[in-house]
């Protein structure tokens, strides 16, 4: 509680729900996130925004682009940088034992992002999301499943990516309903092409709805399948948390049930049928969320 007490809502803006969960960790396993988070995050960031500037990657800057990819991962090469940010990045996959996996994952989910407009189908999404957001999960889930001894780290006593893909594939399919708006105003298309043409929807019909065009009986039909979607990894992850949660410190545990417990906040508020998918309807306050991290404490 006393943790809990020091968290100031209101300031957590980028990647909230996990940086509100890590904060329930030890001090360097939490710095251990950080490092990781701000290795993928800038990564991720340099290329989103070069598409919400220009409505996508022109084929002269994709190369430069793979070559910008294939730098960072590059950081925890020996020998390959010697500023403070890629020692420190190199220092942490070594002493965390982060798997090395869940960071080439991540970059190929980017290599994809540059090569790439937009996801021909729901399995390309699907594969994609091994590397954009299994990868990041499974970061947070072996940090909290560590087995910490005589000031060593050793692995988690569970199979890391199984554990980690339900709750982040739940996780990935909320983001994406959640920020439909906001991400079609910024050039980012998720929701993949297949299933758009099945229900009588185009790329530029997403686009003008996000801008205050009536949504569609074939958006709402989209948006129930992606819901549902959500809603069997939803029950994987129920699943699979009565198996590891034993095998954690309680604290470790806790991180992953407020984890689990704010994307619920999201997920309970879609309403494919008749919601609105604005951000004042999908995305909790502060206060609210404050609120749900409280309950989830109060459950131990």
């Amino acid at each position: 509680m006393a943790i809990f007490e020091s968290i100031d809502f209101d300031k957590i803006i980028d990647h909230p729900n996990i940086l509100i969960a890590a904060r329930f960790w030890d001090n360097e396993r939490y710095c251990a996130a950080r490092t990781c988070y701000r290795f993928m995050r800038s990564l991720d960031d340099l290329i989103d925004d070069h598409k919400a500037a220009n409505r996508g990657i022109a084929e002269a800057d994709k190369e430069r682009f793979a070559e910008n990819v294939k730098e960072w991962m590059g950081m925890i090469s020996a020998g390959i940088s010697t500023s403070p940010f890629c020692s420190d990045l190199k220092d942490t996959v070594e002493r965390f034992r982060i798997p090395v996996w869940s960071l080439e994952a991540f970059a190929e989910s980017m290599l994809f992002d540059v090569t790439h407009d937009g996801f021909a189908t729901l399995d390309d999404f699907i594969r994609y999301s091994g590397g954009a957001s299994v990868s990041p999960a499974s970061i947070f889930v072996h940090l909290a499943g560590l087995q910490e001894r005589d000031g060593k780290y050793y692995d988690p006593p569970f199979d890391v990516r199984r554990t980690s893909e339900p709750c982040a594939m739940f996780s990935y399919f909320v983001h994406i309903m959640r920020d439909f708006r906001k991400d079609q105003l910024n050039n980012l298309s998720y929701f993949a092409d297949d299933i758009m043409a099945k229900n009588g929807l185009t790329r530029k019909t997403m686009l003008e709805m996000a801008q205050g065009a009536p949504l569609t009986g074939g958006f709402r039909a989209m948006m129930r399948e992606y819901y549902d979607l959500a809603d069997k990894y939803r029950i994987s992850t129920i699943k699979v948390m009565k198996e590891v949660c034993p095998m954690m410190e309680p604290r470790y545990r806790l991180s992953l049930e407020i984890i689990f417990d704010l994307y619920m906040m999201v997920f309970e508020r879609l309403d494919p049928e008749n919601g609105t998918f604005s951000t004042a309807e999908l995305n909790p306050t502060p206060a609210e969320t404050r609120d749900r991290v409280r309950q989830v404490i109060l459950r131990q």
